[in-house]
């Protein structure tokens, strides 16, 4: 009777439980470099804490991250000639922009900022497949990503007003004559109050409040504020009331988004999120208030918040119940085969490819079609036909088939920690590397079934599993359940 004792291979180093919990939720997928980086901070939570100290410490090389598709950097005007002239769309930039997203994701050293950029790209939602927002949309991820981990407060400014949520929420065309509520109810609904309170009379006059700033459709595309048509005379939202007297409404546009950044419906609604997406699915009450009051207490500031989420015993309870979406499984597949990206030379290289895998998961970044985001709890995405999606794409990865353009993965004998060890020991290496933890009898199992290899026998560069089963087994981990963990 076969005997599944694990081995260990202490060479491979990990981080305990409790650290991998939390760069695991505060990060694109733990690898040995990540790692290595932990242990140099010393620990996961000083690790965390100097990320969130030295997140824009250098523009430059932030704006350098991934830096291969020159469209990302035309402005608005020059995105509609090229449509008009035929020479790209709109939806290739797009396309384009969505690739650097995972790009970044996969190669950024700085983890804690693209998590968090992610969550206020999904809760300021502006799809890349909607249809005037593209010619805006680039500037708007950077101006949440230069945002992520500041206050609540100046994000809801910042981007309610910008030209992309403005196209894509009607704010653009609306007027005085003709006020559209299409933004002023997502503002009080998605982005700050959320359901149940609020009135619809709060929502036409949030939509009132918001007239006069434009959008040159079809022609410049240029942003501008407009005072003939802005709606004037007395206003009431929620509890926020102004006279509303002057043909300029910037002013009380201000106004009302400080109000409702600091109201206590939208400390809970933010608390609610943050411990949705990281913490359970179910966070109990009690932890939303803790983190709602700190919210209150630091003037919107995210990162008290953050602290005090990690620092909670319900975050610390949480191991495991959290699941990747098809994004994060993208990347983390990348992270953890060690997969070296480089910059795209074909429409077929694995930088460009990212986006094509991400769809056939279920959704690429930002591709979610309504303004409530993608969402953030394990049931939408712990389905069936996601799994055979993700199996289908840890398999073609596993062999080095596709993608194979523009990337270098690891040959088998690259995985090998040394020349000659037992299979049982191979297995504890690589799924410290893989899944960023010790080995179990049930891993080594899967392991060795899959690959009909016994836990004793010896591989060396010259064994039959090196020369052409290797797929096989590096599949198996990322099949498993452990690597589907966030």
């Amino acid at each position: 009777m076969v005997k599944y004792t694990p081995g260990r291979y202490t060479a491979t180093t990990v981080l305990p439980s409790a650290s991998r919990h939390l760069v695991s939720r505060f990060s694109y997928g733990v690898t040995p470099a990540l790692v290595a980086e932990v242990d140099a901070a010393g620990g996961a939570r000083a690790w965390w804490e100097q990320q969130i100290a030295t997140a824009y410490d250098d523009p430059d090389a932030i704006a350098a991250e991934a830096d291969w598709w020159p469209n990302q950097h035309y402005d608005a005007l020059t995105i509609w000639q090229r449509q008009q002239a035929g020479t790209e769309g709109s939806w290739d930039v797009m396309s384009d922009y969505s690739r650097r997203l995972v790009a970044r994701r996969i190669i950024s050293p700085r983890q804690v900022l693209e998590v968090m950029t992610e969550f206020f790209e999904a809760h300021f939602h502006v799809p890349t497949s909607a249809d005037n927002p593209p010619f805006w949309r680039v500037p708007y991820g950077d101006v949440i990503r230069a945002g992520a981990l500041g206050r609540f407060e100046d994000l809801l400014q910042a981007t309610i007003t910008h030209p992309a949520m403005l196209l894509y929420l009607d704010g653009a065309t609306s007027t005085k004559a003709h006020p559209n509520e299409n933004l002023g109810r997502e503002l009080l609904e998605l982005h700050t109050l959320g359901v149940g309170n609020y009135t619809e009379d709060d929502v036409k006059n949030a939509a009132r409040i918001l007239t006069g700033f434009r959008v040159d459709m079809w022609r410049t595309w240029a942003a501008s504020y407009q005072t003939k048509d802005h709606w004037t005379g007395p206003v009431t939202v929620v509890g926020f009331s102004d006279p509303n007297a002057s043909a300029d409404g910037r002013a009380v546009t201000r106004g009302l988004l400080t109000y409702l950044a600091h109201h206590p419906a939208t400390a809970q609604r933010l608390a609610r999120k943050l411990a949705i997406k990281f913490v359970r699915d179910d966070p109990p009450q009690s932890l939303i208030d803790r983190l709602a009051q700190v919210y209150l207490d630091n003037d919107t500031a995210i990162v008290p918040v953050l602290r005090a989420l990690i620092d909670s015993a319900e975050f610390k309870a949480s191991i495991g119940m959290k699941t990747r979406d098809p994004g994060e499984d993208v990347v983390a597949t990348y992270r953890a085969l060690g997969v070296q990206l480089q910059a795209p030379t074909a429409d077929s290289s694995a930088a460009n490819a990212t986006i094509w895998q991400a769809d056939s998961l279920g959704l690429r970044p930002m591709a979610w079609p309504t303004p409530d985001g993608q969402p953030i709890d394990n049931t939408a995405w712990a389905t069936p036909s996601r799994v055979l999606a993700s199996m289908e794409m840890h398999w073609a990865m596993s062999g080095t088939w596709w993608p194979n353009q523009d990337l270098a993965y690891l040959s088998p004998t690259q995985w090998l920690p040394q020349r000659s060890l037992p299979f049982r020991d191979l297995v504890d290496h690589l799924s410290r590397t893989i899944h960023g933890r010790a080995s179990t009898a049930s891993t080594l199992k899967i392991c060795s079934t899959a690959v009909s290899v016994l836990p004793v026998e010896v591989i060396t560069p010259a064994h039959g599993l090196v020369k052409w089963g290797f797929p096989r087994l590096l599949a198996a981990l990322l099949d498993h359940p452990n690597h589907y963990e966030r």
